[in-house]
């Protein structure tokens, strides 16, 4: 679709950079020395930004890169999008109170009747909204609360490869061991189910039969007097598992999930922090399986590039009491400014269906790359939340390759020479994830894809992807500088 794109932060421009140095930089170093060791992005990301408009990013060195992270995707529209800007700065101007706490607004009076009706029709009729602290994290932390006391029950169902947020609750859910990894205990009475993940089925199974397995397990264990697993509050899962991996859940599974939970009287909650919000193609990535959750948690992209997080519940559930959840920051104005803008854009644009469209787009081109290069073992995705699962080629391996974090870094710091921000995931950290702005178009796909070759190409060189060398590619030409580690 027409993006808005304003010099030099265009493809042109884009296309005549040479590829990208690292050299130490004052900022950096600062950063390095002052902020905490926790810190996470710089250390593979080793940029200090100066501007952006859309796609594009500017480093202090006046050098251009095409940004596929987004923000975790929280930037729907890109950088810096004229509507939203335009929204926070009539905002500005209106005089309203920037910090209310829940009170209400003429500002969120539009941004709950905007979001209402971008619900499905039925859910939305029935639907009630607590604002949270503005992190998905919060919004968990409330929904968790919230099933809890609707039902008088404490156990909560969650998934391998799960990621819903770094707070006590939220990282109870979590798939991934190493930051589960604490001091003391987390979260009781938190129970791990598989996840239908199909390129590697925990039933060493998949399709359809992987499907019926998953299935299975989770009524029995609802239904089992002997499952041990007491029956819980809520079942929490995302449809599409970002840092999981960028695994989206079969369209049948989601469906049999809701059938179960329905009929056990459980909280389906359903996270989509990262998904929601016309990232897979549709408004939100339940709707592909034509369910509705209970609970649904939305961060992200809602606040259209800001701060804000909401759980949106059916009415049966709001038997909690006042003040059963707050949160200091949850009347951010310019949020649900921006929120709404954002909302409205993606509605009068078309944007939910270049989505879908871009996004198979994308897969397509990135499955035509995973015929010459064998170290892509699998390519998936919905809409432009897309993942490339890099495996080892090495000969004498299982019904599926082991991934191959080592070299899935290699090629996000050759990508990151070639001008191209991506972020790994899944297991290993071997999954290259793509989520780039919305709006993105055919041609700057194309050139996504021919800078990814390039990288992959550079490996093969070095006997990680048995392929030729592509003309241009660093290791013809020899590589720009060194990504610090």
């Amino acid at each position: 679709m027409e993006d808005i794109q304003l010099a030099p932060y265009n493809l042109a421009h884009f296309r005549r950079q040479p590829p990208r140095q690292f050299e130490a930089d004052p900022l950096l170093q600062r950063q390095a020395a002052r902020e905490s060791n926790a810190r996470s992005y710089p250390r593979r990301i080793p940029l200090a930004l100066k501007a952006a408009q859309g796609l594009y990013v500017q480093d202090t060195r006046e050098q251009l890169f095409m940004d596929c992270l987004a923000g975790a995707g929280t930037l729907a529209l890109g950088h810096n999008h004229p509507c939203t800007l335009a929204a926070m700065r009539a905002t500005l101007d209106s005089g309203v109170p920037l910090h209310t706490l829940d009170l209400t607004t003429p500002v969120k009076d539009l941004f709950v009747e905007t979001l209402f009706a971008a619900l499905p029709p039925a859910f939305a009729a029935e639907a009630r909204i607590q604002f949270c602290g503005p992190t998905g994290a919060d919004g968990i932390e409330a929904a968790i609360k919230l099933a809890k006391i609707a039902t008088g029950r404490k156990g909560v169902l969650c998934f391998s490869g799960g990621y819903h947020g770094m707070t006590h609750g939220a990282l109870s859910l979590m798939g991934n061991l190493g930051p589960k990894q604490l001091p003391g205990s987390l979260m009781p009475d938190v129970q791990v189910l598989p996840y239908p993940y199909d390129y590697r089925c925990p039933f060493a199974l998949g399709g359809e039969a992987g499907i019926d397995a998953g299935l299975s397990y989770i009524g029995q264990l609802l239904s089992d007097p002997e499952s041990g697993v007491p029956l819980p509050a809520a079942v929490v899962v995302e449809v599409v598992q970002g840092e999981g991996g960028v695994i989206p859940a079969p369209v049948r599974w989601l469906q049999g999930l809701r059938k179960l939970t329905r009929e056990h009287g459980v909280v389906l909650i359903i996270d989509e922090v990262q998904s929601g919000i016309g990232r897979t193609g549709r408004m939100f990535a339940f709707e592909h399986a034509a369910i509705e959750p209970d609970v649904l948690v939305l961060s992200k992209a809602i606040g259209g590039g800001l701060p804000l997080a909401v759980v949106v519940y059916r009415q049966a559930l709001d038997v909690w009491t006042p003040g059963a959840h707050a949160g200091t920051f949850r009347g951010n104005q310019l949020a649900m400014a921006a929120g709404t803008a954002t909302l409205r854009y993606i509605r009068d644009e078309g944007v939910v269906a270049n989505a879908e469209r871009m996004g198979d787009y994308l897969m397509t081109r990135l499955r035509q790359l995973q015929r010459d290069y064998p170290c892509i073992g699998d390519v998936r995705g919905r809409g432009l939340m897309v993942g490339v699962e890099i495996v080892s080629t090495d000969a004498g391996q299982g019904r599926v390759p082991a991934g191959d974090g080592v070299l899935a870094k290699a090629v996000q710091q050759g990508c990151l020479r070639e001008g191209v921000i991506l972020e790994l995931g899944g297991r290993h950290g071997a999954v290259l994830r793509f989520l780039p702005p919305l709006t993105i178009g055919c041609e700057e796909i194309d050139t996504l894809v021919e800078k990814l070759e390039i990288a992959l190409a550079a490996q093969a060189v070095r006997k990680r992807c048995a392929q030729p060398v592509v003309a241009g590619s660093p290791a013809s030409t020899g590589e720009a500088g060194a990504i610090p580690a």
